[in-house]
């Protein structure tokens, strides 16, 4: 046998009544839970009893629920009658204004700002503000620097690196020039020089410049100095 249908009507028994009201209750609120839930619905639910205790759900802010339902509403009650629409937008001006005198108190406040009138809750909480806000600069510097200090390392090693490659390519061309040196001088006047010259490598290549240029410019200077010594004598 299948459950009978139920007449949908007031239950005299008060017994009865309260039973049936909390099961319905809780099948409701559930309901309305499932489909904010599944649907990603904006549900709120307000229910009365009869001994007039409240019952509510709200998916969000019940708050904010209810401005939307009254500012929907508004809505529609303009594109039936278009007569209220400046109602509608005095409204509208009057909360933006409203909401504009708040903001610039509040930052007054958080400058330090009329504080004449606040309480000593009213104090702490704007200190918990300022502690809170503070917090969040304090940790955005640090993050910031951090950053910064981690590209400035990533830098250095490039540069680093860049500086070996240039120490083995200095190394390179100084074995290079000795080499050279060994073919055109010879080993043991290479052996001295290199006794002699500093490490660099630039310091070799003038060095070498300089001795070349004495090994040619003394013949010459023998020449020059013969007819002179022999116009004399004569």
């Amino acid at each position: 046998m299948g459950r009978g249908k139920i007449v949908i009507r007031r239950i005299d028994n008060i017994t009865s009544r309260q039973v049936t009201f909390s099961k319905r209750r809780k099948g409701l609120l559930k309901k309305a839970r499932e489909l904010a839930i599944l649907c990603d619905a904006e549900v709120s639910l307000i229910i009365f009893s009869s001994t007039g205790k409240l019952y509510d759900f709200s998916s969000t802010s019940l708050r904010s629920v209810i401005e939307r339902y009254e500012k929907a509403k508004e809505e529609h009650h303009q594109l039936m009658n278009p007569v209220s629409e400046v109602k509608f937008w005095q409204r509208e001006v009057a909360t933006l204004r409203q909401q504009l005198h708040n903001l610039q108190e509040n930052y007054r406040r958080l400058m330090g700002e009329e504080l004449a009138g606040l309480s000593v809750k009213d104090l702490q909480n704007l200190e918990s503000q300022l502690e809170i806000s503070l917090h969040a600069v304090r940790m955005k510097k640090d993050q910031f620097l951090t950053n910064e200090i981690q590209d400035l390392s990533r830098k250095g090693n490039i540069i680093h690196q860049e500086n070996m490659e240039l120490y083995k390519k200095v190394n390179l061309i100084h074995q290079e020039n000795m080499e050279l040196y060994k073919k055109a001088y010879g080993t043991r006047e290479a052996n001295g020089a290199n006794r002699n010259l500093p490490p660099h490598e630039f310091s070799i290549g003038e060095n070498s410049n300089v001795t070349i240029q004495l090994q040619l410019s003394q013949p010459q200077q023998q020449n020059n100095e013969t007819p002179k010594e022999a116009s004399k004598l004569g």
